[in-house]
């Protein structure tokens, strides 16, 4: 009967140590590249926002009846987007999201909410009072801005960038299909600049994630003088 040859248990020990030794680079090499990750993060965070532009002076008509000009805004941050009453898209979608970050931003806090209009002729005061108080709207924080179609072009348009463009009534899906207008929400500082952009619709967008960058630019820049 023939005997079964065993391994020299010098080399079943060798093969350990190789393993182990395999497994000890591996880990390494996997913390070195989440120790690069983390600090390009950090450098990431450190720098600052990129200035996008400035936003022209305006004087337009918030929904208590008041006039607001570009110098209420200064020396403050501020989140502004542009919908319409009439709106059965994305309008009350975006609406709400200015309510979460009202919400999560501190009464205290000096952040502003600029929600404007790209129906002025309909969404007077008055109309945009009621809107604004269907979302628990601060006035004291939270500005719902009409005046005439030239004033909301200048601002919305010429200046944040944003789209707002009659819908040609042929391709009307319905009696308030009336505008193209931009879902983005975009961040502005203390010196009425321009230093985010923000989609909160469209394929890929997580609204969870976009509520926390907006609300970390808005951080962030409160930090600036």
């Amino acid at each position: 009967m023939k005997s079964v040859t065993e391994t020299p248990k010098p080399r079943r020990r060798a093969e350990w140590v190789l393993w182990i030794g395999l497994g000890l680079v591996s880990a390494t090499l996997l913390l070195l590249l989440l120790l690069a990750q983390l600090l390009r993060s950090q450098a990431n965070a450190a720098k600052p926002l990129p200035v996008l532009g400035q936003v022209a002076d305006f004087t337009l008509t918030n929904q208590d009846g008041r006039t607001v000009s570009l110098a209420d805004l200064r020396g403050h941050v501020w989140v502004t987007d542009i919908i319409f009453t009439r709106c059965t898209g994305p309008c009350l979608r975006m609406t709400g999201l200015m309510r979460q970050l009202q919400e999560a931003l501190p009464p205290g806090n000096q952040a502003k909410f600029v929600t404007l209009t790209t129906d002025p002729e309909y969404d007077t005061p008055a109309v945009l009072k009621t809107r604004a108080n269907q979302f628990n709207a601060d006035p004291s924080r939270w500005l719902f801005l009409t005046g005439t179609k030239k004033q909301i072009a200048e601002v919305a348009v010429n200046s944040l960038k944003l789209t707002a463009v009659p819908k040609e009534p042929d391709k009307q899906e319905t009696p308030a299909d009336l505008f193209i207008h931009s879902t983005q929400f975009v961040v502005v500082d203390k010196q009425a600049q321009m230093r985010g952009f923000f989609d909160t619709a469209g394929e890929g967008v997580d609204p969870t994630k976009t509520k926390s960058d907006i609300l970390n630019a808005v951080r962030r820049l409160e930090k600036e003088r």
